[in-house]
């Protein structure tokens, strides 16, 4: 026997009643696991700090799983990715999702300390998403030696920017696969069946620059062109649908005695339906000037929507694995989030989300996990695993 399968071998209960026995026993060890990555701070425009922080969790995983990842490097983005189990093309696969970049800068760890303290954990990405992927490469390990069936765990280092240089490796991983597991938060303790899809777009507006006090007439001003498009713009949401079409960022004008002649403004566009998606895509494509400027719009679809019908199956799996293992899900909700979840979706794979961490605060000083749900979401996750591949312990 190999060290990679004494490695997983070791750490395979003998049954799904003793699954949660397993990761109770674990915790300690997930814990340590959790606390070094988050020390080690990872925020996705550093790109140093995304290798740092790819090295510290190729180094936990393999001390873990038994051997490393391999590492992939894409646009100066640190990725890793594990196969485990059999090579055979026929063998059924699920891809397991996990990012190791937070938004938090470099630093944090100084204004949000890393504390376990009444059974909470605190610390920048402890929730989204250091201990889901913890948990994830533990809950991996405890599957045991697969001779027919696999898992890959692909581990991005850009996924708070919307994964530009991982689009490609997760949408080619997910091919063929019989199910995409994503270790992002859970909403509460409820697991994400759906997810909106994002476009992001930024209009540019250019007018004719005049003076403002001696000559406004000879001019085109951009601003006032750019308020008549906010409002074009912001006509194209459908509250009913759930889809959402906000103006962000806006920049406009050089000189308070000049008429403006350029202007711009972002927008964040998010619908449930690829449909809807579309939809809005074709109105911003379309604005029309109003006062004679000249409008041009960049951008696009970002991620695709996950849309429940993606995910009912496995919910469904979920839902029956939780009873055997006597723990209750509340219902699978939808969301307004993106995820890489997103792009599995997209591509036709059944796609479940929020098998991570229970807690809350992503992205805000109150970010913190839930210490005593940490054993039982990971005994969730390897007896759906088991399920989706058929395997037994």
């Amino acid at each position: 026997m190999t060290d990679r399968d004494t490695a997983l071998a070791r750490r395979a209960p003998a049954e799904v009643d003793g699954l949660l026995e397993w990761a109770r026993d674990s915790l300690p060890q997930m814990l340590t696991d959790m606390e070094h990555l988050i020390l080690c701070e990872s925020p996705t425009g550093d790109r140093e700090a995304i290798a740092r922080s790819a090295d510290l969790v190729s180094a936990i995983g393999t001390r873990i799983l038994g051997f490393g990842p391999e590492r992939l490097v894409i646009d100066g983005f640190t990725h890793l990715r594990w196969h485990i189990g059999s090579p055979a093309p026929e063998a059924p696969r699920v891809l397991v999702l996990a990012h190791h970049d937070t938004v938090w800068p470099l630093g944090s760890i100084e204004t949000h300390p890393f504390s376990i303290q009444d059974g909470v954990m605190r610390g920048p990405g402890c929730y989204d998403m250091i201990a889901g992927l913890v948990m994830g490469l533990h809950g991996i390990a405890a599957l045991g030696h697969m001779d027919d069936a696999a898992v890959t765990l692909l581990v991005t280092g850009d996924e708070e920017i919307g994964s530009p240089s991982s689009r490609d490796l997760i949408e080619q991983e997910a091919l063929g696969c019989v199910a995409s597991l994503v270790l992002e938060s859970a909403e509460g303790r409820a697991l994400k069946i759906g997810r909106k899809g994002v476009s992001r777009y930024r209009i540019d507006i250019t007018g004719r620059a005049a003076h403002a006090g001696l000559e406004p007439e000879k001019g085109i001003n951009a601003t006032v062109e750019m308020a008549h498009q906010i409002g074009a713009v912001t006509a194209i949401a459908d509250a009913a649908a759930g889809t959402s079409v906000v103006p962000t960022v806006a920049k406009a004008g050089t000189t308070t005695n000049t008429v403006a002649a350029h202007a711009s403004f972002e927008v964040d566009a998010r619908a449930f339906t690829a449909a809807e998606q579309h939809r809005v895509d074709e109105a911003i494509r379309s604005l029309t000037p109003v006062t004679g400027a000249v409008i041009h719009v960049d951008g696009g679809v970002n991620r695709p929507p996950m849309e429940r019908s993606s995910a009912e199956g496995v919910w469904a799996r979920a839902l029956e694995v939780s009873h055997r293992l006597g723990l209750h899900l509340p219902e699978a909700v939808v969301v307004g989030g993106a995820s890489d979840g997103n792009f599995t979706a997209g591509i036709g794979v059944p796609t479940l989300d929020g098998l991570g961490a229970v807690g809350g605060g992503s992205h805000a000083d109150h970010e913190h996990v839930m210490v005593g749900e940490i054993p039982e979401r990971t005994a969730l996750l390897v007896a759906l695993m088991r399920d989706l591949l058929r395997v037994d312990a």
